[in-house]
């Protein structure tokens, strides 16, 4: 018979929702590594049954709340906040590594549990908020943790690509060489801040910050088009 962790109302209170059966959230947290070496039941089943819940509340905030978007799009800002690494950083948030039931291999192999596993636990963890109070506190632990991704995601849908229009300009009257470095990055691993230049040719353009190193280039980008055209 598999031991509950007692260290599970930490957890409780860090997703902000008491479970009347908590042995399903201790089944939420179980890899299939410790199921294997304690032949108990995994938390498989309950992230086949999370991915689809997740799946369902994201497109219906995003469908309600972004009617302006193309199907494509809303596609998009799905996938973009519906990924391993955004349900990465969810896991990390809530200290998820802390109570997961992993067996010896992973353990041993792993200095860090592995994004994969983390982000499994949290689809795992929605599937077991649903079959415990259902729908709407389930609803509740996703948005809280999503609306923010959803929102900064669609800013950025159908966004101009700065950095093909700096790229087209500078190098309009020959070949510049355009690069760009991350000089920075600060914050939590759950919620990182990276800055970049943009250099022509050794001189420094503009710099930029963003919440991934892809959004850092492009703001910078934009800043040295708008200094330009102050020029």
């Amino acid at each position: 018979m598999q031991s509950i962790n007692n260290n599970l109302e930490k957890l409780e209170k860090e997703i902000d929702y008491h479970f009347k059966n908590i042995k399903l959230l201790d089944k939420a947290l179980t890899h299939t590594s410790y199921a294997y070496e304690k032949k108990v039941e995994s938390n498989e089943k309950l992230e086949f049954l999370g991915d689809s819940i997740l799946e369902f509340v994201s497109s219906e905030y995003i469908f309600e709340n972004y009617s302006k978007l193309k199907e494509g799009e809303m596609t998009k800002v799905r996938a973009s906040v519906v990924c391993e690494k955004s349900l990465y950083g969810i896991a990390k948030k809530h200290n998820f590594g802390d109570f997961l039931n992993l067996g010896k291999s992973e353990k041993v192999s792993q200095s860090e549990v592995r994004p994969a596993i983390m982000a499994d636990s949290v689809e795992a963890v929605i599937a077991a908020i649903f079959l415990d109070g259902g729908i709407e506190p389930a609803k509740k632990f996703i948005l809280s943790n999503l609306i923010e991704s959803i929102e900064n995601s669609t800013k950025h849908i159908g966004q101009k690509d700065y950095k093909t229009v700096l790229q087209e300009i500078l190098q309009k009257n020959g070949n510049a060489k355009i690069e760009y470095e991350i000089i920075k990055e600060s914050g939590p691993d759950h919620d990182k801040i990276f800055f970049a230049e943009v250099k022509c040719n050794g001189k420094i353009l503009a710099g930029g910050d963003g919440k991934s190193k892809k959004l850092a280039e492009m703001h910078a980008a934009k800043k040295a088009l708008e200094r330009a055209k102050k020029l």
